[in-house]
């Protein structure tokens, strides 16, 4: 006969550790969503792999899980693919060995976001071991494309859990959210984002006869400080003031004595919620418009998917993670929206989203690693949401 321990799921750190073993590089599922299928069927969920492809990037692997029937509906969300490891030679621990050493587990993904799913994973397995499933239902939509393009990752697969009839009452990411300790500070925001490259076109000539060219340089630099130093907004209720950076200029000139044909500039913009794409992309018109030379000539080119803004209002069920996380911490968490952008801003085009996990001290670092208290920790914050959301 087999006892409730025999059942026991394997514990969050020992599958934390399985999926760093699989060197998921975007867009590269490497065995890490077999892993936390096979971990999550074991645990009852209903399991549905989808690939998605097409709209000019690569295909993804995805994974939609589900458990339990009717009440509430919790969807957690979270990513397995990870960014390059950079030099090698530079870890203590390789990148996938998922060592554990002094209290840590080392590897890329250990912080983003590969702990996250452990830890909810098992957190879910444990729930779902000493409850009915007419309790609730928990979903997990886990991508393997949240660290590059995120076209074929959770966007699509939250299109596709819509046209099966999904509907989602609130979610949880797992992304790190946390400040300097665990737990004291969730993501109830992110902040918007818009890319583009400027082109300044002129007449490429010699120096010495600079009548007989139109120099793009001097406009190039104006509009750089022009971008740079507007404003755009002074801040709003939950959100810092939006900000652009210029993050490349370049003319491509080796040459001291020729007069450039066109020069370029990379700029960034992470905006709050006073603005969409639509007005963003009108005060980038209005820049370029302010900017002008006789034979100069102004474009500009949008290179990535606006990313919209968005932020949860703060309500009972942004109580209860905040009150779970107290419970288990003994902190009580900002309500935060500092940093980029995230899978979380696909989510919250269907239900209110929050993200609540680790400190994201040596993400994308060398030696990227994560102390097992915390990952055990966050899997006790996990499980005391479940309990208190259902």
């Amino acid at each position: 006969m087999t006892s409730p321990a025999d059942k026991a799921p394997v514990g969050a750190v020992d599958l934390l550790r399985d999926l760093i073993r699989c060197p998921s590089v975007t867009p590269k599922e490497e065995g890490a969503l077999d892993r936390v299928q096979a971990y999550l069927e074991q645990a009852g969920f209903t399991c549905t792999r989808l690939i998605f492809d097409g709209d000019g990037s690569y295909p993804v692997d995805n994974l939609f899980a589900t458990w339990g029937q009717g009440k509430r509906h919790l969807l957690f969300g979270g990513h397995t693919d990870v960014v390059p490891t950079g030099d090698v030679a530079s870890w203590q621990h390789g990148p996938f060995s998922a060592d554990l050493a002094d209290g840590h587990v080392w590897g890329r993904g250990a912080v983003d976001m590969k702990s996250g799913v452990a830890a909810f994973c098992h957190a879910a397995a444990l729930f779902t071991g000493t409850h009915s499933p007419d309790a609730g239902t928990i979903s997990l939509a886990i991508t393997n494309d949240e660290e590059a393009d995120s076209i074929n990752g959770t966007q699509k697969l939250m299109q596709w859990a819509a046209d099966q009839g999904h509907r989602f009452d609130f979610s949880i990411v797992g992304e790190p959210s946390s400040a300097t300790r665990l737990g004291d500070s969730i993501k109830i925001g992110r902040r918007g984002t818009i890319s583009g490259i400027v082109t300044v076109s002129g007449q490429q000539g010699h120096s010495a006869y600079p009548e007989r060219a139109a120099n793009p340089i001097p406009a190039l630099a104006r509009l750089a400080l022009v971008l740079s130093e507007t404003p755009l907004d002074e801040g709003s209720a939950h959100f810092q003031p939006s900000n652009l950076e210029v993050t490349s200029m370049d003319v491509g000139n080796p040459a001291s004595n020729v007069i450039p044909a066109r020069g370029q500039l990379t700029f960034n913009i992470r905006f709050n919620d006073n603005w969409n794409g639509d007005t963003i992309r009108d005060w980038i018109e209005a820049r370029l418009a302010e900017v002008e030379a006789p034979g100069i000539r102004i474009t500009w080119e949008q290179i990535s998917a606006v990313a919209r803004c968005f932020v949860s209002e703060q309500g009972r069920d942004v109580e209860t993670v905040v009150d779970a996380v107290h419970a288990i911490t003994g902190l009580r968490p900002e309500l935060a929206t500092f940093g980029g952008t995230s899978d979380a801003r696909f989510i919250a085009d269907y239900c209110p989203v929050l993200e609540c996990g680790l400190v994201g001290k040596t993400m994308h670092q060398v030696d990227e690693r994560v102390p097992v208290e915390q990952v055990e920790k966050l899997t006790d914050i996990y499980l005391e949401i479940l309990n208190r959301f259902f």
